[in-house]
């Protein structure tokens, strides 16, 4: 089938070899091999989480298309530093067979990506990848973007989603979170922060990654240097302050995200820090004060957000984010909302 599938697509040569890849969970890669020496990595996009895969791929083909040319024309090497799309045989950037959609891109030889940050350094290169990303698209038009999950990052409306579910409480589960619930309306008055300044204009509509984590940049093997931003799934219209701040949230916990024993759990300053530091770095002179201003808030928002998704999910059911275990979505809050007690007391408190 994988052969089949490929034989729709501008390469050249015969399949030899190929096999799963990555630690991915949401959509199905394979990395190829031909008889050429290329190697490609075939995806079979998840149409039951992104609903609208065109409008998906139109976003990443926008995006890579213009990261190409910038690439280029600063000497680097796009099918090392990007991520490069090929063509259907009909032109297409996927290829549909029914319900299901397939892409293929260059696999880049001598990269790794690290899951956990072993050193502040790691971090700090995790910065530079994302924050080259957002230097290289400031002058994108945004609005060329479809929003292919609505209100992803609007505050607000997470908050309005869980006050619903509290008002409910359709599976009698209120009891049972009432710390939870009490702690997240107190910090609502973080909620309207960033999309206010979106909505007045005061920070700029931009190209958002929408999912910085660590394991989203590519290093080079060789000198551990970030290499290119990858997973542009959830690329879209927003803010720089969403990027930041979810990096934040998810590379500066000192433990996992579903810890239950909250003494473990810790603000990583020196982290923060060094992504501060890094982000900066590569950003220049393309962030405005203002969001520059914003930083240290967002890190806080970012969490609280997902910590009230978490919690909301909870409440109705745990019907968005995969359980393992009973209450996994109330451990997971409790998480979230510690970080949030912490930033809030290690940033904001001293600004």
């Amino acid at each position: 089938m994988i052969e089949q599938i490929l034989k729709n697509f501008n390469i050249n040569g015969k399949l030899l070899s190929y096999q799963a890849y990555g630690e991915g969970h949401i959509n199905e890669t394979f990395l190829c091999v031909f008889d050429s020496g290329e190697k490609y990595l075939l995806q079979k996009i998840n149409a039951n989480v992104f609903k609208n895969v065109p409008a998906l791929m139109r976003n990443v083909e926008f995006v890579t298309d213009f990261l190409r040319t910038k690439l280029i024309n600063s000497g680097k090497d796009p099918l090392r530093n990007g991520l490069t799309l090929i063509k259907t045989l009909n032109g297409e950037r996927f290829y549909a067979e029914r319900n299901d959609y397939y892409r293929v891109c260059v696999f880049i030889e001598g990269a790794i990506c690290y899951q956990t940050a072993e050193n502040e350094e790691i971090f700090y290169e995790t910065a530079i990848g994302f924050g080259n990303f957002a230097n290289l698209l400031s002058d994108f038009n945004a609005n060329l973007l479809s929003d292919t999950i609505k209100d992803f990052h609007d505050t607000e409306k997470r908050y309005t989603a869980f006050e619903k579910a509290v008002n409910e409480d359709s599976f009698k589960r209120v009891k049972s979170a009432e710390s939870e619930i009490a702690f997240a309306l107190k910090m609502k008055k973080y909620a309207p922060i960033i999309t206010n300044l979106l909505k007045s204009g005061k920070i700029p509509l931009r190209v958002t990654h929408n999912d910085t984590k660590l394991n989203n940049v590519l290093f080079d093997a060789l000198t551990n240097k970030a290499l290119a931003v990858i997973d542009l799934d959830t690329v879209m219209r927003g803010s720089l302050l969403y990027d930041f701040g979810d990096a934040i949230r998810s590379g500066c916990n000192s433990a996992t995200e579903d810890e239950e024993d909250l003494s473990k759990v810790t603000f990583l300053k020196d982290y923060y820090q060094a992504f501060l530091n890094g982000y900066l770095t590569a950003l220049g002179d393309k962030i405005t004060p203002c969001e520059k201003e914003h930083l240290s808030v967002s890190a806080l928002i970012m969490t609280l957000e997902c910590g009230v998704r978490f919690l909301t999910d909870y409440l109705n059911g745990d019907t968005y984010f995969k359980i393992h275990k009973q209450n996994h979505n109330l451990f997971r809050a409790r998480t979230q909302f510690k970080l949030v007690e912490e930033i809030e007391r290690e940033l904001l408190c001293q600004e």
